[in-house]
């Protein structure tokens, strides 16, 4: 986990406004920005996001790693915001 930065290829961008936790049910505010990669159809560099909360961070990085899909965590005030 990188939480000094962002190290390697940039992240997509989030929206603007209110980032909600990507775990099913939950909608807390989300602190943290996992970042991930499904080999089998992104390009290498590519980096898809998923917002979690301080509660299911752990579960969904444990998800994602269990599928060899996960690279990455950072804190959401890292992350590209658009509009």
């Amino acid at each position: 986990m990188d939480l000094l930065g962002l190290s390697g290829p940039a992240p997509d961008p989030v929206p603007e406004g209110e980032l909600i936790c990507s775990a099913k049910g939950c909608r807390e505010q989300a602190a943290w920005g996992l970042l991930w990669n499904n080999p089998k159809l992104h390009t290498p560099e590519r980096r898809k996001v998923w917002l979690a909360c301080d509660e299911h961070r752990e579960h969904l990085e444990q998800f994602l790693a269990s599928r060899s899909f996960w690279k990455q965590t950072v804190a959401v005030a890292e992350l590209d915001r658009v509009s």
